[in-house]
């Protein structure tokens, strides 16, 4: 066996994604390579019928009563009339009767026992005629013997199961399910089983991939297996492939070894076992995406980032599988939305966003989440996917899209939208509403007080969170207020008071004491966005040190959330980054106070009185919300809950 040299890819001929799906399936007999198999019709749930199923015995079997009261013969009951009831013995003309009961023989009518009269305790007293077969489920009611209860190809349900055992059929011929081996490639990943017995050392990680594509697989209605995972050594690589695609599996998955790096090896390995169809495809995430087949047997090679193997499975590993099982790939419900911010995209490129979605008034918006390939809280948080088209250079903000729905319907409904500023106190906000009431949710975009404020403006969010500095006044937000939302009526809420200073390294191996130490050569700082009002208070204390933002060390440097300053800290990114105290707690690192802030929310007056929110205000007015917030450190919470501002200018 030859070792490919070390090379980077360079994507020449990447395919779109319908032609290179098409391109795959067509290599496959697909209706022809599971087996049949019989299984217990209580085990069938969500199981494939491998053939027409048809009733083996009439449901009902046998006339029943649909009511409880007297099985009588019908013609007995005809004349009678209030006025001249018509008597019928009971035992001999009028059988006690149960709803399921079998009809005596001699009856063909049943009478609601609310519609008689007791006649002693011999007889009752029938007032008004009873057709015949009136209250009674006769013979085939429902199904009649051979019947067709579920045709091929059918996934089987709850219901159907029901159907199937009513129908005396007690054994289902399935598809077996197709058998799916799934590798994942990486000499850094250890096996959570490992994880759980030994603290994973510096430079492992520890393998998840494997399992979102096995719970994937799962839901695809296969059975997945995942295999131990892989070095990055070709020759292994190369074997483990061999002995998988040689063995019982229909079906081989590796992950992470598909990209363009110079040891991703699955492309090199399958074209020497077997042949490379597809390497590319226009589609981000996912883009590296190999596909082939070994021995007639197809092999999908995913790439290694959590985000991207999910959108390639979702590309062509799901519409595989269902074509092995035959039935029809899942569609997504859509709705439309609107983009809270514009997303620009690559030409050339479909690109799939992953967002949060919420009503507010009468359009849903879109909040998009992190755009990273590894970032697999997108996956956890997403509400929907956007799509941008293959040969567009990305979305407006507030023009209307298609989105494809990942949750049900009612959650979008049900959620309040905030966008703004980020704080570690929105996460137990949003904890504690879905807790009180479990169809409300909360869904916070980061962009910046700013941008919250802009958010508010266009009618994309029920309330912003803003801690703008107006370094005129020493006060925050009243004057951004004025200046970019007079026209809106709105209300200011105090959320809480909380430290703001400089996350540094355990020990403050630099020794940053205040403002100044950002000047020096040997620190480089973490800086947050533009429009973040802990960027304006940065700006703030760096014009009253009379120091520029051009002698800052890292000053471009931008994350977007306090606890991503603190990572870049953690990690030796940055050397500091200013944020909240929370955030340095977080992650076990030292802080240098620079101030306490007020953190407010801005609620536009139109929705002050929906339910949701007076749910979200009562709970940020409770006693545990506040115990949760002082928990976290470095926060006060003397006015939280507080109207600073209402609608009439009054403060």
């Amino acid at each position: 066996m030859t070792k490919p040299i070390h090379q980077r890819h360079v994507y020449l001929k990447m395919k779109d994604r319908a032609e290179a799906l098409d391109l795959f399936l067509s290599r496959f007999d697909l209706g022809g390579v599971l087996a049949e198999e019989s299984v217990p019709t209580e085990t069938a749930l969500d199981r494939v019928t491998a053939e027409p199923i048809f009733a083996r015995a009439s449901s009902p079997s046998f006339h029943c009563a649909a009511m409880d009261g007297y099985a009588v013969l019908a013609r007995r009951t005809y004349g009678a009339h209030p006025d001249r009831p018509v008597r019928l013995e009971i035992g001999r003309e009028a059988v006690p009767i149960n709803t399921g009961q079998l009809l005596p023989p001699d009856a063909d009518s049943v009478v609601m026992i609310e519609n008689v009269v007791a006649d002693g305790r011999e007889a009752i007293l029938v007032e008004k005629p009873a057709p015949p077969w009136q209250h009674v489920r006769k013979v085939g009611e429902d199904l009649v013997k051979s019947e067709l209860i579920l045709p091929s190809n059918h996934l089987i349900g709850p219901y159907d199961v029901g159907a199937l055992i009513a129908g005396g059929v007690f054994h289902v011929p399935v598809k077996a399910r197709p058998r799916v081996t799934i590798i994942p490639t990486g000499s850094e990943l250890i096996t959570p089983e490992r994880a759980r017995a030994q603290k994973p050392q510096p430079g492992q990680i520890v393998e998840f991939n494997g399992r979102i594509l096995a719970g994937l697989v799962a839901r695809a209605g296969a059975a997945p297996l995942v295999h131990e995972p892989v070095p990055d050594d070709y020759e292994t690589i190369l074997t483990v492939l061999g002995r998988a695609a040689a063995g019982p599996a229909d079906v081989v998955i590796v992950n992470a070894g598909a990209s363009a790096g110079s040891r991703d090896y699955t492309a090199a390995a399958v074209a020497e076992l077997g042949e490379v169809l597809v390497h590319g495809v226009t589609i981000m995430p996912g883009k590296p995406t190999v596909l082939g087949t070994i021995g007639g047997k197809p092999v999908i090679g995913l790439p290694g980032y959590p985000v991207s193997a999910v959108a390639a499975f979702e590309s062509f590993v799901l519409p595989l599988l269902c074509g092995l099982l035959g039935v029809a790939v899942p569609q997504r419900p859509r709705l439309e939305v609107v983009p809270v911010q514009p997303l620009p995209s690559k030409l050339g490129l479909e690109e799939l966003i992953r967002v949060k979605l919420g009503r507010v008034g009468a359009r849903v918006v879109a909040v998009p989440l992190k755009r990273g390939a590894g970032t697999i809280t997108s996956l956890t948080r997403a509400d929907g996917i956007v799509r941008v088209p293959l040969m567009s250079e990305g979305l407006e903000a507030d023009a209307p899209v298609a989105a494809e729905l990942l949750v049900r319907p009612e959650e979008i409904e049900g959620t309040i939208v905030c966008v703004g500023s980020h704080d570690n106190t929105l996460d137990v906000l949003a904890d504690l509403v879905h807790r009180h009431d479990p169809e409300l949710y909360l869904s916070s975009g980061h962009v910046g007080s700013l941008g919250g404020l802009m958010a508010v403006k266009r009618g994309q969010a029920h309330l912003c969170g803003t801690h703008l500095l107006d370094p005129a006044t020493g006060d925050y937000n009243f004057s951004y207020l004025e200046r970019y939302l007079a026209d809106v009526p709105l209300y200011l809420v105090n959320l809480v008071f909380r430290d703001q200073g400089f996350i540094v390294p355990p020990g403050n191996p630099k020794g940053i004491t205040g403002v100044e130490d950002l000047a020096r050569d040997d620190v480089t700082l973490i800086n947050r966005q533009p429009g973040a009002g802990t960027r304006i208070l940065l700006d703030h204390c760096l014009a009253q040190a009379g120091l520029s933002a051009a002698g800052v060390n890292g000053y471009d440097q931008v994350e977007y959330t306090h606890m991503a300053v603190a990572v870049a800290v953690l990690t030796a990114r940055a050397d500091v980054g200013v944020g909240i105290l929370a955030a340095a707690r977080a992650l076990e690192l030292d802080f240098v106070p620079l101030i306490q802030e007020r953190y407010d929310l801005v609620i536009p007056a139109e929705f002050w009185e929906l339910a949701k929110l007076r749910t979200l205000l009562n709970v940020i007015g409770s006693d545990e919300f506040k115990r949760a917030v002082v928990a976290l450190g470095g926060y006060g919470v003397d006015q939280t809950g507080r109207v600073l501002l209402d609608p009439s200018g009054r403060r």
